[in-house]
């Protein structure tokens, strides 16, 4: 199975221990930003973000 590749808003691969889904703050999950793709997420509407504190 090939990972899914990451975007520019994205902490780390999708999957990866320590991180879960959250909304793109670029666009706010719409995944279009003046009508194209949002670069930030890669027009998904979501980003990998690490979860936790530290």
């Amino acid at each position: 199975m090939m990972a899914e590749p990451m975007n520019p808003g994205d902490d780390a691969l999708p999957g990866t221990p320590g991180t879960g889904e959250d909304v793109c703050p670029r666009c706010g999950g719409s995944g279009t930003i003046d009508g194209g793709e949002c670069a930030n997420c890669g027009g998904t509407g979501k980003v990998i973000e690490g979860i936790g504190g530290g």
